[in-house]
């Protein structure tokens, strides 16, 4: 029995070791995902706590509140493609794109030009510091639509409202090979950030209606 409690005690102190080489691995990550050193320190505690578990069982059919299975790190980088790296010590290769880009638009009839600037200009009235109480006067369509679009969340969702009529619009997914660059383009330049390079990949694309009431709803609410 007393060589039974030294393995468990050893059992025991590897636990110990390996939660402390987990704890030290993600401080030094500072929050990097898929970091290799945090991925060996927990499969290193997982497997140590699954053998004390298991020794811990034999010896008096207790357990611990660690629910785990043994982890094969070899296997596990090949599944979740994390961890150790390639034998030269390169990055194993990932098949999947880093960058997905999302293109919308979406057009809107203006059915009254006057109650839309009326919008835009308290949108951006209440967005005036408390000291100032004089704004610039909205003065087109589309510094209208500028001025909900910056007064909101900066989404589409913004101009969700009575002024505005939607029409169609079309949102585009691609798998592009980097991420967009907006100091490759010029403020005037409006065709230039949406235009996809020749190594972009084209997922596909959703086509958006808007809503068209039926004819007996328009009878019934009339």
């Amino acid at each position: 029995m007393t060589d039974q409690h030294a393995e468990l005690d050893a059992a025991l102190e590897r636990v110990i070791e390996a939660a402390r080489g987990h704890l030290a691995a993600v401080k030094a990550a500072e929050g990097r995902i898929d970091d290799d050193d945090v991925w060996q320190a927990y499969v290193t505690l997982n497997n140590a706590s699954y053998e004390y578990d298991e020794l811990l069982l034999d010896a008096f059919g207790e357990v611990t509140p660690w629910d785990v299975e043994s982890i094969d790190p070899d296997e596990a980088d090949e599944r979740f493609g994390v961890g150790l790296g390639g034998v030269d010590g390169t990055e194993p290769e990932d098949p999947h794109p880093h960058v997905v880009s999302v293109r919308q638009r979406r057009d809107y009839r203006v059915p009254s030009v006057a109650a839309l600037v009326r919008v835009a200009e308290a949108a951006r009235r209440s967005g005036l510091p408390e000291d100032e109480e004089d704004a610039e006067p909205v003065e087109t369509v589309g510094e209208a639509v500028l001025e909900l679009l910056q007064a909101g969340d900066g989404s589409l969702g913004a101009l969700d409202i009575p002024e505005l009529d939607p029409l169609d619009g079309v949102v585009m997914v691609s798998e592009v090979a980097a991420p967009l660059d907006l100091e490759s383009y010029g403020e005037e330049d409006a065709a230039g950030p949406f235009a996809p390079a020749g190594e972009d990949r084209l997922v596909g694309r959703l086509d958006e209606h808007p809503f068209m009431p039926l004819d007996d709803e328009v009878e019934h609410s009339s």
